[in-house]
């Protein structure tokens, strides 16, 4: 399970190759598809120039999970405490909720929407790109939707989970969310997630059978200008 100590390096450097930007040792996402980027394991300043160089001056590096703090001359954003929790074989089969659907880039408006009322994380109009999204569309609006993030090998992160308060009690992110692990495993492939330590959904998660392997550190900085 090493290459989750640095998801987004691994994703990036692997199935996710077509969506990152690269200069010297560093790496991030294409804007449009997520505001994630990663230095090596252990940088040094040449590490962290290149970083700059990449995003640019005064630009926002989205540094996730990675454990470093970059040098003096960046400016904290945000920080926040979360855990890294890897989930179970397989889930148990569950029959489809009522207005199952499979999401697409016709649907990222909606998504976008629906990511803006209920804040599940960094979602952008590219996300869709990084793997398989599935949701509950009834009357025409999305309820909920959940889908895959982060593919460092031989693992998927599930991500995106959220429901409208209306939808809510219904079990229906829990019934997306062990649709995408069942997913996952069948392509011999193993499920992760990341949670804000403080967040009530991880009861839920806890109950598909996601264990906690690390506690992490998200955190988001300004490049030197």
């Amino acid at each position: 399970m090493s290459v989750l100590d640095h998801p987004v390096r691994a994703a990036l450097l692997g199935a996710h190759a077509p969506l990152a930007r690269r200069v010297g040792s560093a790496v991030a996402y294409a804007p449009e598809v997520a505001t994630f980027c990663a230095p090596p394991d252990q940088p040094d300043a040449d590490d962290w120039a290149d970083l700059a160089r990449l995003l640019s001056p005064g630009a926002f590096a989205d540094l996730f999970s990675h454990p470093a703090t970059p040098p003096d001359g960046w400016a904290p954003v945000f920080e926040l405490d979360g855990l890294q929790m890897v989930g179970p074989i397989s889930a148990p089969r569950t029959p489809r909720p009522e207005g199952h659907v499979e999401l697409g880039a016709a649907d990222v408006p909606d998504m976008l929407a629906l990511a803006a009322a209920t804040r599940p994380g960094p979602f952008w109009a590219g996300t869709v790109r990084m793997g398989r999204y599935v949701g509950v569309r009834r009357d025409g609006v999305l309820l909920a939707m959940a889908g895959e993030r982060l593919r460092p090998p031989g693992f998927t992160e599930v991500s995106a989970v959220c429901a409208r308060p209306e939808a809510r009690g219904q079990g229906l992110a829990t019934a997306l969310v062990a649709e995408l692990v069942r997913g996952v495993a069948t392509r011999g492939e193993r499920a992760f997630l990341h949670v804000a330590a403080d967040n009530p959904a991880l009861g839920v998660y806890e109950r598909l059978g996601f264990t906690a392997r690390r506690e992490v550190r998200f955190h988001g900085w300004t490049t030197p200008a």
